[in-house]
Parts: structure tokens; C-alpha cells; sequence
């Protein structure tokens, strides 16, 4: 697909990389490996779309699972020709995209019987993930922001266009709602850095824990709390699982920089913290070069319970970090809030924003300012100077 025309093409196509994780490569995978059960796929679904049409009989997709396929021109939100010319698959393989709050049809009743439902129920389509988790967490409107904190990390937004960025360090989905897009830049290993540390060198805490029957994160974020802003010139890049969002780099590793005689196990906990937020600043610098930012940044996942990190990040970011009611369970939210304008128990998208609400604010402290701009520096240039290291790790 790259050689017919050009990933840049791809990307301002589809608003994503060309991917082996997205649909494409893998449909085309499949006819070139399995061509019989090619031959004999009727349509290529999501997981949600599949129990839609098992509901109704009706084989549909919404435009934000669409949006990720490398397949969807993401501005006439149809498929692409140009992708599917390059890509070879036809068009009669893929499901009529709808907005993420249409009602696709209602469940039949063969279906009633087998689930349970009441016959007649009607089945709103829905939406991803990462769009259902934008909108249980109140981003709807242009200028919105949040970051979801759990294994993979990432910060999105609400736009009015898709953002094309020229490094190509974000990517962009469709939202609920045709017309509204979340971009986004997601890192492979955001609170999953935090439970690396957790599982290889908390040990201690993790048996205090169990014995008080508190969680060691806590314990773990008591001992970061004593550590200075900056971890006393100690840098952690979190980049485990190598790293997607900005540096799209699958050779990038993990490792801790400055480490010297004075640094205790305080100083590499809170150094794990806020490399992830470090990584956060580049992808909320990656936005605001293409003219996206936001006032106030929300917060959900598990990592969202850390009043220091939420500390942490607002300093960094160098804005309000807010904490929401709902925070591990806001892509079940935002599932609910398409269901619910889709039956018309919800007026808008928009609307929906009155069910969540802001429970806390830690606003950013300007005396940390200075010393987490020399730090951000520091780590940017930290993974720039080792990129041909971790290159030739790989190949070791």
C-alpha cells in the first residue's frame, strides 16, 4: 500500500499510520493467507457490530470504529477508493458506516429468545473504545481534553477536523457524533510503567499493603511524595513496550538516566511518574503545534485515583488537572450516553455532558515550572541521543 501511494497519503487519507494493527493489513493478510475464507466472508466486523447484526440481522459499523480501519477517507467519512484500489479489497466486504447513536434495527425475535431481550428492543450501534471513553469523560465539546491513565496511556480531544499532523506523531478517529473528531496520541506503556515498577521493585510495599489491606500504590506514591520535583536530576523514559505516540518507535526501551549514589527508591517512583507525564507533554505539544489545546485537561482511568500523580501531571502540563466522578468507568459511560441519544432519552451528545461532573481540581504550582522545563528537555533529548543505541539493542 506504501509503494502504491505513499504512507503520507495514507495518513492524510485516513487520519492514521499505515498499521499492521488496523483492519486493512490484516483483511489483506487474510485474503492472501486464507483466501478460501476470504472468498466466503460476507462482511468484515467489529466485535460490537457482529452482536448488533446477531441482535437484528442488520450488518452495520459505526465511523469512529470505521475511522480506525485505514480504510474510511475520514473527512467524507465513506470508504476510501484510493485505499481500497491500493488495498484490493472490495467495498462489498465492508459494512455501511453510521453515526455511533443510530439505531440499526431491533431485536428479532429468534434473537429475544436466545438472549433474553424483549422483542422489538432497538439496538443503537455505538461506538470504539477510546471514543466511548471521550465521551464518558465529558469531552464533547471543541477545546475538551483528557487523559486516560491505565496500562496505555493517552491524551484526546474534541475537534471540529481531524488533525493532520506533518510528523504524524497523533492520529485521529471519528467521535460519536459525524461531524465532531477525537485526536489523539496514545504511549504504550503510560500506567503500565507504573505496575512494571510496582511488580519488579515494590515488593515491600506490595507486602505492607497486603497486610494494612491498603493498595500499594498508595504506599508507593507516599514514598514518590518525599522525593522532590524532578526526582533530584533522575530521568526514567517509559517506553517498555517500545512506543507509539510521538516517537512511533518500536525499538524504543525503558531505562532510568542520572542514576547516582544520592537517589533512593522514592526518587526512581516519582521519576516513573513523571516520565509518563513527560511523554504527555509531547503529545500536548504535538497537538498545540497544530493549533489544538485546551484550557483545563480531565482525567479517568486507574491512574486518575493518584492525587500526585494528577499533581504531577498538572505540573508538567502546566494546566488544571481535573478528577472526574467517573473514572474506570467512563467508556461504559460513554456506551450508555450513545444508547441513550440514540432512543432519545438524551437530547445530544452534547447534553450528555451534564451526567459528568468535576470533583476535583489540583491546579498546576508555578514554582515547579522551571525545574519540569529543564527536566521535559532533558528527556526529550534522552531518547533522541539513545535512538541508535536501542536501534542496535534490537538487533543484538
Amino acid at each position: 500500500v506504501a509503494a502504491r501511494i505513499g504512507a503520507d497519503r495514507v495518513y492524510e487519507l485516513t487520519g492514521h499510520r499505515l498499521s499492521a494493527s488496523y483492519s486493512a493489513a490484516k483483511i489483506m493478510w487474510l485474503r492472501n493467507n486464507e483466501p478460501e475464507v476470504y472468498r466466503r466472508t460476507s462482511k468484515f466486523v467489529h466485535a460490537k457490530d457482529y452482536l448488533a447484526a446477531c441482535l437484528t440481522g442488520e450488518v452495520r459499523t459505526d465511523y469512529s470504529d470505521a475511522t480506525g480501519m485505514n480504510l474510511l477517507d475520514i473527512r467524507s467519512m465513506r470508504w476510501s477508493e484510493e485505499m481500497l484500489e491500493a488495498t484490493g479489497i472490495e467495498t462489498a466486504k465492508l459494512p455501511e458506516p453510521a453515526e455511533s447513536t443510530e439505531v440499526v434495527g431491533k431485536v428479532s425475535a429468534a434473537a429475544a429468545k436466545q438472549s433474553g431481550l424483549v422483542e422489538g428492543t432497538p439496538v443503537v450501534i455505538g461506538g470504539g473504545d477510546g471514543p466511548c471513553a471521550t465521551a464518558g469523560a465529558g469531552v464533547v465539546r471543541l477545546g475538551e481534553a483528557y487523559i486516560y491513565v491505565g496500562s496505555s496511556t493517552w491524551m484526546a480531544m474534541a475537534s471540529d477536523r481531524p488533525v493532520v499532523d506533518p510528523q504524524k506523531r497523533t492520529f485521529t478517529f471519528g467521535h460519536l457524533r459525524k461531524g465532531l473528531y477525537m485526536p489523539a496520541g496514545t504511549m504504550q506503556a503510560g500506567g503500565g510503567s507504573f505496575k512494571w515498577f510496582r511488580d519488579v521493585l515494590g515488593d515491600a510495599e506490595s507486602q505492607a499493603a497486603e497486610r494494612a489491606g491498603v493498595d500499594p500504590y498508595d504506599l508507593l506514591c507516599l514514598k514518590a511524595e518525599q522525593a522532590p520535583a524532578g526526582s533530584e536530576g533522575l530521568v526514567f523514559l517509559p517506553y517498555l513496550m517500545g512506543e507509539r505516540s510521538p516517537l512511533w518507535d518500536p525499538n524504543a526501551r525503558g531505562c532510568f538516566l542520572g542514576l547516582s549514589m544520592l537517589h533512593e527508591k522514592k526518587h526512581l517512583v516519582r521519576a516513573v511518574l513523571e516520565g509518563v507525564a513527560f511523554n504527555m507533554r509531547q503529545i500536548q505539544e504535538a497537538f498545540a503545534e497544530q493549533g489544538v489545546a485546551s484550557e483545563a485537561v480531565r482525567m479517568i482511568g486507574g491512574g486518575a485515583r493518584s492525587r500526585l500523580w494528577r499533581s504531577i501531571f498538572a505540573d508538567v502540563l502546566e494546566r488544571p488537572i481535573q478528577r472526574l466522578n467517573f473514572i474506570e468507568e467512563a467508556t461504559s459511560v460513554g456506551a450508555a450516553i450513545a444508547g441513550g441519544v440514540g432512543v432519545g432519552l438524551i437530547a445530544s451528545l452534547e447534553a450528555a455532558g451534564r451526567f459528568v461532573q468535576v470533583v476535583e481540581q489540583t491546579e498546576p504550582a508555578e514554582s515547579t515550572f522551571e525545574t519540569y522545563r529543564r527536566q521535559f528537555e532533558i528527556f526529550r533529548d534522552s531518547y533522541r541521543g539513545l535512538r541508535d543505541i536501542f536501534e542496535r539493542l534490537a538487533g543484538s
